[in-house]
């Protein structure tokens, strides 16, 4: 699904083409969260995993990986930090619940229903980073994400 060419900043008038090896193999994830802060820009701060089919390799994220990106999210913030989280099987494991009840202080968790795509706005995110590849400014507000 990877393109055979990307398009990235440039000058005005003048669009350079980065070349994009196409091969097909592997597996990429990505892990993210939108960050809202009133009076400020809104961010997305994410991690991307790639597998190549290697051995002793992870092929996705474990918990620790969402606990690292957490944390790395209140050092680039600065402040506490409220969560609003799906049901996806690794946000509930034992592991991420001490983490969680550990650091109560700074982290707050809201679980999502069973199904709410539409109180998520990372749902709108994920179909148009797959759909463009082009690297964009961070958007300005939830509304924009949407397509």
């Amino acid at each position: 699904m990877t393109p055979p060419r990307a398009r990235t900043w440039g000058r005005i008038g003048q669009t350079p083409v980065v070349r994009v090896r196409g091969r097909g193999s592997g597996r990429v994830s990505m892990a993210g969260m939108t960050c809202y802060k009133p009076g400020e820009r809104s961010r997305l701060i994410y991690a991307i995993r790639e597998y190549r089919g290697r051995k002793n390799k992870p092929k996705g994220f474990g918990w620790q990986d969402f606990r690292d990106l957490l944390v790395r999210a209140r050092i680039q913030l600065g402040g506490p930090i409220v969560l609003v989280w799906d049901n996806v099987r690794l946000h509930l494991t034992a592991g991420m619940k001490e983490f969680i009840d550990a650091n109560a202080d700074w982290l707050t968790v809201f679980q999502l229903p069973t199904y709410a795509p539409d109180l998520n706005p990372q749902e709108g995110i994920w179909s148009l980073v797959k759909r463009d590849t082009a690297i964009s400014p961070p958007p300005t507000s939830a509304r924009s994400l949407v397509p």
